[in-house]
């Protein structure tokens, strides 16, 4: 990074709004954050407990959990704290530096993890009776090791063409937390080629992954398809079903506002609400509550909360 930066503080702006809405907000992204650390601690803890569900599809969907609750703590966090006081606006600038590491560290890693799943879907639809041993535990654990060692790889070269440049002027951002194209804005330099760079690795990272997705899930409707039942067909396709929403809600958004020229700065802020705060709180709806075992073992849970308490 460069010795020339006598920026020690960053401003984060926030959601564009009223001041008179500050506790209302407050409030609103409040409850939210809870409730998306709660839902997915909850998945967390439902998959830990039933052994039924000690099986690589739900060893690759504990990861997810993980991941949001981590993504909602490094964005909506500082976002509760620009509502709470002007002070909470300020970033020191390693602060800043973190969270913007953090941030696409964990985004990518879902987007890795995102890619893993159709293709263990697939495998579960088209070989169920050797998926146990062509999905071992041991082939689990590399590719999940592989997406967060992936994820880490790719946010050090953000982070790193982000603070390679000198920080002397401007330091307000035009967003609710540090990332990587609003900060590059108020660098005292020519940020052109550093843009072109991280376009370029996003750009990589993003259609490579989703051109996986899609091959996946051309191969696992070929597999559907071949299902003699109808009810067969209709378990597969509702399986899917959940996944491939929570997919477009992810990349829709990132599609948006990382690869589309021109950005505009209440635009961006707004949609990436939507995949940063409104996406991570579906998830555990989208991704778990649907599945029978999983309902299954709430309402167990949940059975045996209430006769603990009568007794």
């Amino acid at each position: 990074m460069s010795n020339l930066n006598v920026v020690k503080t960053f401003i984060l702006i926030g959601i564009p709004h009223i001041p008179a809405l500050d506790t209302t907000l407050f409030g609103i992204f409040l409850v939210i954050y809870i409730l998306t650390v709660v839902g997915n601690l909850l998945i967390l803890l439902v998959i830990n407990m039933d052994s039924h569900l000690h099986i690589p599809m739900y060893y690759f969907q504990a990861n997810l959990p993980l991941l949001d609750m981590c993504i909602s703590t490094v964005t909506v966090s500082k976002m509760l704290m620009t509502f709470i006081s002007p002070g909470g606006r300020d970033i020191s600038f390693h602060s800043c530096v973190s969270q913007i590491y953090f941030f696409h560290f964990l985004g990518s890693t879902v987007c890795f993890l995102y890619t893993i799943m159709p293709y263990d879907r697939y495998l579960v639809i088209s070989y169920p009776l050797r998926y146990t041993s062509m999905m071992t535990e041991i082939m689990c654990a590399l590719l999940a090791t592989s997406t967060w060692l992936s994820g880490s790889l790719h946010s050090a070269v953000q982070t790193i063409l982000t603070f390679r440049l000198p920080y002397c002027g401007p330091n307000q951002s035009q967003h609710y937390f540090c990332d990587a194209q609003p900060i590059l804005k108020l660098a005292c330099a020519n940020t052109s080629t550093n843009e072109m760079v991280i376009f370029i690795n996003i750009t990589i990272v993003a259609s490579g992954c989703f051109c996986l997705i899609a091959v996946s899930y051309v191969s696992i409707v070929c597999s559907i398809l071949k299902i003699r039942t109808t009810e067969g067909r209709h378990k597969a396709f509702e399986t899917c079903a959940s996944h491939c929403i929570v997919i477009l809600c992810f990349f829709v958004p990132c599609v948006f506002i990382y690869l589309r020229p021109g950005s505009k700065d209440a635009v961006d802020v707004v949609v990436a609400v939507f995949y940063t705060v409104l996406t991570l709180l579906l998830n555990p709806i989208l991704n778990n509550l649907r599945n029978k075992e999983v309902k299954r073992m709430l309402f167990k849970l949940r059975s045996e909360s209430v006769f603990s308490q009568s007794k």
